[in-house]
């Protein structure tokens, strides 16, 4: 069987700094025929993007999605709240993960599973100011020793 190829879109990777990623879920995304034409066209924005449950629905916030130029009257507001599938068990079972104190939910990324499109959802905590310097000099750390590596 051929193992499918994902093609990433847009990484959201202003979460990785701000955020402790906990668990990775991969949800569906409820878009129109215009937005996914803007999306293949790599016309998009997670940054600043949140992820909220209500009334047993996930959604998907801020995420800028900027209109097709070809679009005309089709095209949709671009930061409207889109709807993300996940089966209902998912979503219960993460709405009381969000429950606890501090955990939220950020989209890490977009891609392509086939014809669909797909987001990797991440059930997150957010970092204090000295979490984020710490990480900082980790990844400092890590270059140096890539770049004293490289220049043997």
């Amino acid at each position: 069987m051929a193992e499918q190829k994902n093609k990433s879109i847009a990484k959201n990777s202003k979460a990785f700094h701000d955020y402790f990623v906990e668990d990775r879920f991969e949800a569906g995304i409820e878009l129109f025929g215009t937005e996914v034409k803007s999306i293949r066209q790599g016309n998009v924005n997670l940054k600043d993007s949140f992820c909220t449950i209500k009334d047993g629905q996930l959604s998907l916030n801020s995420m800028h999605i900027s209109p097709y130029e070809k679009g005309n009257i089709f095209n949709k507001e671009p930061r409207r709240p889109r709807r993300l599938l996940m089966h209902k068990r998912e979503i219960l079972r993460l709405h009381a993960k969000i429950q606890q104190d501090g955990y939220t939910l950020i989209p890490l990324g977009l891609y392509f599973k086939g014809p669909r499109v797909k987001v990797e959802i991440g059930l997150c905590k957010g970092k204090k100011l000295y979490d984020k310097r710490e990480s900082d000099a980790k990844r400092d750390a890590k270059r140096e020793m890539d770049r004293a590596v490289k220049l043997r």
